[in-house]
């Protein structure tokens, strides 16, 4: 098993490429949303291209899970062939469950509330930028990051999770910034 994780990408077609390209071989991909637009408050950077990263991602060989971010709407919808507006998606593989939300409108223990509920072993989220994990209640609570527009340490990242590791992955250089076992 190999899941790749990724948020926030704001329509950055660079990030994207970088990304897929590091992503490639994984089995699926779970994104938890700002999938397009880059929001009112993030610079417009030189890469933002949301058609061009639309067509990127309909493109891709690798199935995608999306979850709806704050910045996603109806228009965006418009652009991706899968569907990219649920608050939620449940997404199951070889006998583990994950939860995709972005995590902009529920707190930590909602979420977990509901991934206990579901019996899931993962919560993934965005919205922050800021890439790390957490292991409550022994469910791991997962943020990839931003490839596009990281806050906090500005390291570009996105995340991997394959057999019993959670690797998150600069997606600049390809270099691993920080490892975790799973107990998967």
């Amino acid at each position: 098993m190999q899941i790749g994780l990724m948020s926030d990408t704001h329509g950055d077609l660079e990030a994207v490429k970088k990304s897929f390209h590091i992503l490639d071989g994984c089995d699926y991909i779970l994104h938890a949303g700002d999938v397009l637009y880059h929001g009112v408050f993030n610079p417009i950077l030189s890469s933002y291209s949301p058609k061009e990263t639309a067509d990127l991602i309909n493109e891709s060989p690798i199935p995608i899970v999306f979850a709806r971010g704050n910045c996603d709407s109806e228009v965006d919808q418009l652009a991706i062939k899968w569907p990219i507006l649920s608050e939620f998606s449940i997404f199951n593989w070889e006998g583990k469950s994950f939860l995709i939300n972005h995590g902009d409108k529920r707190s930590q223990e909602e979420l977990l509330t509901l991934a206990q509920e579901e019996k899931c072993h993962f919560v993934i989220t965005g919205h922050t930028h800021i890439f790390g994990y957490q292991l409550k209640n022994g469910i791991y609570l997962i943020n990839p990051g931003s490839p596009s527009l990281p806050k906090g340490p500005k390291i570009r990242t996105i995340a991997v999770i394959s057999d019993e590791t959670l690797r998150f992955i600069n997606i600049e250089d390809g270099e691993e910034v920080l490892r975790a076992e799973t107990e998967m």
